[in-house]
């Protein structure tokens, strides 16, 4: 049954091409990038480069290939033809309309490279990732997640009743659109079939992969990894790879917004923090396909559930700041030398907000210790925070600080 799911970031795309003359959707394979930009731009040319003729017609003869298809002009895949953005940029700076040029692509190396150096200024940047739970239940409200009374009031006016066993399918089955749309589909043959597509098509391209088998390996390592600090040399050392082609292969995991590294908050002051960031897989269906969790009842009893949680939850606050067109989300945790953790904050106009996600229904007043750290950082204020979990209500636990229900992300 594949109806369209309304994605919040329509809004950010609408805004985006009344402000710049090229709109660029990024995105990883199949979270329906392609599907929201034809809603979009229903009734405007729409090219795409996956096409072999239409392919080498942009990359031979780039210089005509937008009087064959002038703008107003949607281009699918754009990453493939990057000899395209110079003559994008001419175009933009000859008619100064807004606009013009609707891109995506899901292969961000060679095609950032070419933004920055041709379209700086005069392009308008979405990063989509798989369906929200906001999205998957039809809510409307698409305001950033940020714990303040604001926030709560406004969230409460739509809430979606998810009970304790659909979370767990959600974690397992992962946020693409496809596996949302058509509960029947097979996860283990979408999966596998998804990370042979990626690695043959995407990462195949960037040609720095020799080893395709080691660089599976890799991801399933990376998998392993969510919620933890970054530790490339166990990696490189579990998959027989050198260090720096462990740091080249996540950075290709990164640029295909496979992976987020979330940054550790650090200022001059906070001297004793850690600075490795930490490794969160962005759909955690895949990273329960490469991990080998089966089945949701294995994952929620397994060993990894907590570190799936934690990055289900991370996934969900990341999206509802790129689905806002906000490209680099206000995110980091805090953890010193003294082994002092917090999960998560969310930094917005000098306040620190902090937040601990457990996946038990049960939270304590001692989850929220940690957060009196934020009271010792020079220049900061301290906002309301809270544990984010499986329990049903929003109820103070201590002071400012929230126990908060998964169905308020």
């Amino acid at each position: 049954m594949d109806t369209y799911i309304k994605r919040h970031a329509e809004q950010a795309v609408r805004k985006l091409s009344s402000m710049f003359g090229a709109i660029l959707v990024a995105g990883p394979r199949q979270v329906g990038k392609t599907t929201m930009l034809q809603k979009i731009t229903e009734g405007i040319n729409y090219v795409t480069l996956d096409d072999l003729i239409v392919r080498s017609s942009a990359q031979e003869e780039s210089g005509t290939f937008f009087k064959d298809n002038p703008p107003p002009v949607f281009v699918d895949e754009i990453q493939k033809a990057p000899e395209l953005f110079p003559y994008i940029k001419m175009l933009i700076d000859c008619s100064h309309r807004k606009g013009q040029f609707f891109m995506c692509g899901s292969q961000q190396f060679q095609m950032m490279r070419g933004v920055s150096e041709s379209l700086s200024g005069r392009i308008g940047l979405v990063t989509l990732l798989g369906l929200s739970l906001r999205e998957r239940y039809g809510i409307e409200n698409d305001a950033p997640f940020l714990p303040t009374d604001d926030y709560f009031s406004e969230r409460k006016k739509q809430l979606a009743d998810i009970s304790y066993a659909d979370v767990w399918n959600i974690i397992y089955r992962g946020s693409m659109p496809e596996l949302v749309g058509n509960p029947d589909f097979d996860w283990q043959m979408f999966y596998g079939a998804y990370v042979r597509t990626y690695i043959e098509r995407d990462v195949r391209e960037l040609s720095e992969i020799g080893d395709i088998v080691k660089f599976s390996r890799f991801m399933t390592a990376a998998a392993a990894s969510t919620g933890q600090l970054i530790n490339l040399a166990s990696m490189a050392r579990d998959v027989g790879i050198s260090q720096p082609t462990a740091e080249r292969w996540l950075s290709i995991l990164v640029a295909s917004n496979i992976v987020y590294l979330l940054k550790p908050y650090s200022t001059n002051i906070t001297k004793r923090v850690i600075k490795t960031p930490k490794l969160y897989f962005l759909d955690t269906g895949l990273a329960a396909y490469l991990t080998r969790w089966n089945t949701a009842d294995v994952l929620k009893n397994g060993a990894m559930a907590g570190a799936f949680f934690e990055s289900f939850v991370i996934s969900e606050i990341i999206k509802s700041y790129y689905n806002k067109g906000i490209v680099e989300p206000p995110l980091y945790f805090y953890r010193d030398k003294d082994m002092n953790e917090i999960d998560l904050l969310i930094e917005d106009s000098g306040t620190l907000y902090p937040l601990e996600m457990k996946k038990h229904a049960d939270p304590k007043k001692k989850d929220t210790d940690a957060f009196d750290l934020i009271d010792k950082i020079h220049g900061v204020q301290r906002g309301p925070g809270g544990v984010i979990c499986l329990y049903d209500n929003l109820v103070t636990l201590k002071g400012n600080d929230r126990v908060i229900p998964i169905k308020y992300l």
